[in-house]
């Protein structure tokens, strides 16, 4: 990707995507046009700021907020999810970089490439939901996926230095979230605002609740699986505390490279719009003198289920990544609410893949946007069980 590209900014308000922002007005890239939920005001300032063509609302009441707001203006103003891939359709802009939350993110992708735009990911559920639509469709159109995913970033830089033959396993790093260490017994009582305090990154509470349960590194699995075609079991998760290490690259000589920065979303970004140039930092440098050491831990499977449940329903294939993903959104978003316990989440998902385990034939995306429906189905009843007890 060359410099002072043209591009589209999905989930504008968010943490990725205000970042993306960020980057784009010290880089010099045109935004075309950008995305919320509902936040009118933040999107008015951005759409005013850098004079994008268009934006989007998924919210339709906001949506004709804003197209009040902007009436003095050239700027389109495009309403709900249909309104949004409509947009992505009729823009000009070359790469699109989708931060969107959760499987909503997953039909904006979709557009993205068929409307012939190289892709920045943000929107993990993309591949954990989609993988098999998605990356033969950028395969058929010869467009670029680009993680922005830290981990994936730094893979995919590691992965300059061999070929794909010579892979001998692709290293994940996680944190390990808040409650690393801690048995299932110690977090039964754990409170959003607990869950939410995450020791080193600063996200968007979905993906800091999703850390704290280790779902977060799950997905990653699977997207990793999706973006550099390795299975499985050529994939291994270690836990690096201090979050300098974002991942690694063991080849088969066992020599093993490793990215190492900041924990800064801005890099991921700068990377993805630039590659494979590198571009003047937008980041901090690390000061060796201040690390006092880089610690490594094995992820507890057996507390965490929710990485193991990932591993098997990636093994699985079809529409379990969808139904893991959709189970997994309605439980913390319950938890988030104070409708069920921290460790509900972990049920609730388990109980819901479970029982939708013969998804796994499914491979058409009208069967896996059913799938996610039904899965959503099945995992509010559970919730509901819970609450009334």
């Amino acid at each position: 990707m060359e410099n002072g590209r043209s591009v589209i900014i999905l989930g504008s308000t968010g943490s990725v995507g205000t970042q993306a922002l960020d980057v784009a007005k010290k880089e010099g890239h045109k935004v075309k046009a950008v995305s919320a939920n509902r936040d009118v005001k933040k999107v008015e300032e951005q759409v005013r700021f850098f004079g994008c063509e268009a934006c989007a609302m998924a919210d339709e009441e906001a949506a004709a907020e804003l197209k009040l707001k902007l009436a003095d203006t050239s700027v389109k103003v495009f309403s709900g999810s249909d309104g949004i891939n409509e947009m992505i359709f009729e823009s000009d802009a070359s790469v699109a970089l989708n931060s969107i939350i959760g499987e909503a993110g997953l039909m904006p992708t979709i557009s993205a490439l068929k409307s012939g735009k190289d892709l920045a990911l943000a929107n993990k559920e993309s591949l954990v939901v989609g993988g098999e639509i998605v990356m033969p469709l950028a395969r058929e159109k010869g467009l670029s996926v680009l993680p922005v995913d830290s981990e994936h970033c730094a893979i995919a830089q590691c992965l300059r230095a061999g070929r794909h033959e010579e892979i001998k396993k692709l290293i994940l790093t996680a944190s390990g979230g808040p409650f690393y260490g801690k048995k299932r017994s110690e977090l039964e009582k754990i409170t959003p605002s607990d869950a939410l305090a995450h020791p080193t990154w600063s996200m968007g509470q979905k993906i800091t609740i999703d850390s704290a349960t280790m779902m977060n590194k799950g997905f990653e699995v699977i997207e990793a699986a999706h973006l550099f075609s390795v299975p499985s079991d050529k994939i291994e998760v270690v836990v690096q505390r201090e979050s300098i290490i974002h991942s690694m690259v063991e080849y088969i000589d066992n020599s093993i490279i490793a990215q190492m920065s900041v924990p800064d979303m801005r890099l991921c970004v700068q990377y993805a719009l630039s590659s494979p140039r590198r571009n003047e930092a937008v980041i901090d440098e690390i000061d060796f003198t201040k690390l006092t050491s880089i610690s490594f831990g094995k992820p507890d499977m057996e507390t965490f289920v929710l990485l193991k449940e990932a591993l098997e329903c990636l093994s699985m294939g079809g529409a379990m990544g969808a139904v893991l993903n959709a189970a997994n959104e309605i439980a913390v978003s319950a938890f988030l609410s104070e409708k069920i316990g921290f460790t509900d989440i972990f049920d609730c998902v388990t109980s819901t893949v479970s029982s939708l385990s013969d998804m796994k034939n499914i491979h058409d995306l009208e069967g896996i946007l059913l799938s996610d429906k039904e899965a959503r189905a099945v995992a509010s009843k559970f919730v509901n069980k819970i609450k009334r007890k």
